[in-house]
């Protein structure tokens, strides 16, 4: 497949995947906009539905101010409305596309988010993809606290020719994470993507784990880990903001994966926490799919969200 028809078909399914999302913003601002003109009340009317798409408060207001300003009295199509919105979108989200760039090797990734975001999947498909660079791999079965999270990595690590690093249920995280780096060391891998339980953001003692596996870590490997990445589950909608604020504090949160895009209608969440806390957004998943975690790109996602071609 060459890049024009890998580029086409990823569009495909990230316009696909977020056409909740759009059908939804859609369908609220032909329906605000259309026989009526910009006064007070209609950009208070399209301000609450931003906000209701999970665009965020300080973002929708922004974007009522710039579409009412030089407009006021008069009317708007549908099409402008969607227009400006998506360029204000890639305005927020630009300057936190970032690649995973792989400054070290090994290159250490802890992978942490909640229960139910997407973690361990999402690891398998960040194998397979540094596979797919022709990078030697290693999968770290950190979850101990569920003999399923270390199964599903076992599957992922044999699908994708990755090595994997795994103990017992119940076993010390921080220990296993600890003697899987001293053997990536020593057998060459390129990059560790190390697993973590899912945790809720509020449960104290899970999350100074966290921080012991950081600690623990860099006994060995005093630069690790080179990346710390959210996993957030976009259907959780505004309170992924709270889990973005919390994992930043506790394990130093490095970037952001933003996974189930296709199965929501708040799409938007991504752009609040973009426009909010600034962190970079490394990947987005569309699916199911080994190849339904791409690079993120911010035009593309502006695009997609407000349901542009």
């Amino acid at each position: 497949m060459n890049d024009e028809t890998q580029k086409t078909s990823w569009w495909k399914r990230l316009s696909s995947g977020l056409k909740r999302t759009s059908s939804q913003l859609g369908s609220a601002i032909a329906g605000l906009v259309t026989k009526r003109k910009l006064d007070a009340d209609t950009l208070e009317d399209l301000e609450a539905e931003l906000i209701r798409a999970d665009l965020g408060p300080a973002f929708a207001e922004r974007i009522a101010g710039i579409i009412g300003s030089g407009r006021f009295e008069k009317g708007i199509s549908p099409d402008e409305v969607r227009d400006i919105l998506a360029g204000e979108i890639e305005k927020v989200m630009a300057p936190v596309a970032k690649p995973l760039d792989i400054t070290a090797r090994p290159f250490v990734i802890l992978v942490s988010g909640v229960n139910g975001s997407g973690k361990t999947t999402t690891i398998g498909k960040l194998a397979a993809k540094f596979r797919s660079e022709g990078k030697k791999v290693m999968l770290v079965a950190g979850d101990t606290f569920r003999a399923a999270a270390i199964e599903q990595l076992g599957i992922w690590a044999e699908r994708t020719g990755a090595s994997i690093k795994k103990s017992t249920a119940g076993a010390d995280p921080a220990s296993l994470a600890f003697d899987a780096i001293t053997a990536a060391k020593a057998e060459g891998a390129d990059v560790v993507l190390v697993d973590t339980a899912g945790r809720l953001q509020n449960r104290a003692e899970l999350m100074s784990e966290l921080e012991k596996i950081v600690r623990v870590m860099r006994k060995v490997e005093p630069t690790a880990p080179h990346a710390v990445l959210l996993v957030l589950d976009a259907t959780v909608g505004q309170n992924a903001l709270s889990q973005v604020e919390i994992f930043g504090k506790t394990a130093g949160v490095t970037g952001l994966v933003m996974t189930k895009l296709d199965g929501t209608a708040r799409g938007g969440i991504l752009v609040a926490i973009a426009d909010r806390f600034k962190l970079p957004v490394h990947f987005i998943g569309v699916g199911e799919g080994v190849d339904d975690l791409a690079a993120f790109t911010a035009r593309d996602f502006a695009r997609a969200v407000v349901g542009l071609e």
